[in-house]
C-alpha cells in the first residue's frame, strides 16, 4: 500500500516531551464500533473481562547512548588537542566484542576510527549504506552503558535522557536486557494495574522482543511494500503457549499491550492451528498492514504513532484504516499527547 495513506497531520505542540506526571495518567482513546469514547489509562483494567490473556512485552531497554571522544591530537608545535566527542547509540551485540550502532559526530566515523570512552575502546569497522555501524569493542560494552550510558530516548524529543529517564521510558515489567527503545503502551501499566486486572479474573503473560533499529529508521519509500523491515529478536516460549491455549478453551481474548507484542505474537502464530502460537526464539522483520489476516491478537493498547509509518499502517490493518485516521483527527482535536510519552488508544476487537 503507499504510505502516504497512512498520512495525517501532526501538531508539534501535541508531541509529548515528558512523560505524564502519574504512570498511569495518560488518556485513553477508546475505538469500537459505535465511535469514539474517551476514557482514562488508569481504567484500562475495568476494559479487560475475566479470561483475558493480556500479553506484556518484558524487555528491558539499555542505556545504549554512549558520549565517546577521539583520540587527543597532536599538533604541530607538539601541543595536544582534546578528542572532539562521539555520540553511539549501541543497538545490538553481533558477537565476539562486536556491535551494530549509530553514530553521531562533527566530522564522519569512518572504518578505522577509534573511540574512548571510560573503560572502553572502540573501532570503526565499517558502515552500511544507511549509516549502521559495525564496531568492535575492547572491554565490558554492558558494564559501560550500565555505567555512563544514557537512556536512548527518541531524537523527536530533542533532548539527551535524564534521571527521570531512567525509571519512566522503562516498563515496571521489564527483565530481559536487550532494547534500544521501550515498548511504549506498556509505560503505562503499573503493578496495581496489572494487580487489578488479574483481579478481574485474568491472566498475565509475557514475550520478549528486542527492539532495534527499526524504531529510528522512519519509511522513505513511497509503496510500504518496498520498505525494508530490520529484523527483531522474539522469544515466545512454551509456558506463554499453554496459556493461550487455556484462553481460547475459556472463550477469553488475547490482549496485546503494545505493536511489539502483536508482532511477536502474529510472528509466532501456529500455521496450523488458528488463534494459537508455536514457541519460538528467532528473529522476525514482519510487516503488517491492510488486508493481513491477524491469527492471534484478539485486543490491542497502543500509543499515537508518527505518520506514515509503518505502525500506522499495523493499526489500521487491525480497525481499518479509515476509522483509525477518523480517530486520530478526533484525538488532534481534543488534544491528545501522542507518540512515545503520549496517551494511549485501546482497541476491544478487531475491527478490520
Amino acid at each position: 500500500m503507499r504510505t502516504e495513506l497512512f498520512d495525517y497531520e501532526l501538531p508539534e505542540r501535541l508531541i509529548a516531551t515528558r512523560p505524564p506526571t502519574e504512570r498511569d495518567g495518560g488518556r485513553m482513546c477508546i475505538v469500537r464500533e459505535d465511535g469514539v469514547h474517551h476514557d482514562w489509562v488508569r481504567n484500562l483494567p475495568e476494559q479487560i473481562e475475566p479470561g483475558d490473556l493480556v500479553v506484556l512485552n518484558d524487555t528491558r531497554v539499555r542505556r545504549a547512548r554512549l558520549i565517546c571522544s577521539r583520540p587527543p591530537r597532536v599538533g604541530r608545535g607538539g601541543e595536544t588537542a582534546g578528542g572532539a566527542q562521539v555520540e553511539l547509540l549501541f543497538l545490538h551485540p553481533l558477537g565476539e566484542g562486536r556491535w551494530a550502532a549509530l553514530g553521531r559526530a562533527n566530522r564522519p566515523l569512518r572504518p578505522g576510527d577509534q573511540l574512548l570512552a571510560e573503560g572502553l575502546v572502540v573501532r570503526i569497522v565499517e558502515r552500511d549504506a544507511e549509516g549502521t555501524l559495525c564496531i568492535d569493542t575492547e572491554g565490558d560494552v554492558e558494564a559501560a552503558l550500565e555505567r555512563s550510558g544514557h537512556m536512548p530516548v527518541p531524537p523527536y524529543l530533542q533532548r539527551p535522557g535524564d534521571a527521570e529517564d531512567v525509571t519512566r521510558y522503562q516498563t515496571v515489567f521489564a527483565r530481559n536486557l536487550g532494547s534500544a527503545a521501550a515498548p511504549t503502551a506498556g509505560l503505562h501499566l503499573t503493578d496495581e494495574a496489572l494487580a487489578r486486572m488479574k483481579a478481574r479474573g485474568a491472566e498475565i503473560a509475557r514475550i520478549t522482543l528486542h527492539i532495534g533499529i527499526g524504531t529510528f529508521r522512519p519509511v522513505s519509500v513511497d509503496d510500504l511494500d518496498a520498505h525494508a523491515m530490520h529484523e527483531e529478536w522474539i522469544e515466545v516460549d512454551a509456558d506463554l503457549a499453554a496459556a493461550i491455549t487455556r484462553t481460547r478453551e475459556r472463550g477469553g481474548r488475547v490482549v496485546a499491550i503494545g505493536t511489539t507484542v502483536v508482532r511477536a505474537l502474529e510472528s509466532a502464530a501456529s500455521p496450523a492451528l488458528r488463534g494459537h502460537v508455536t514457541p519460538t526464539t528467532r528473529s522476525t522483520g514482519i510487516l503488517i498492514q491492510p488486508g493481513y489476516e491477524f491469527r492471534v491478537v484478539d485486543a490491542l493498547l497502543t500509543n499515537f504513532h508518527m505518520p506514515k509509518s509503518t505502525l500506522m499502517a499495523l493499526v489500521s490493518a487491525f480497525a481499518g484504516r479509515p476509522r483509525i485516521l477518523a480517530a486520530y483527527a478526533t484525538a488532534v482535536a481534543e488534544n491528545y499527547r501522542f507518540l512515545s510519552y503520549g496517551d494511549a488508544m485501546w482497541l476491544p476487537a478487531r475491527l478490520a
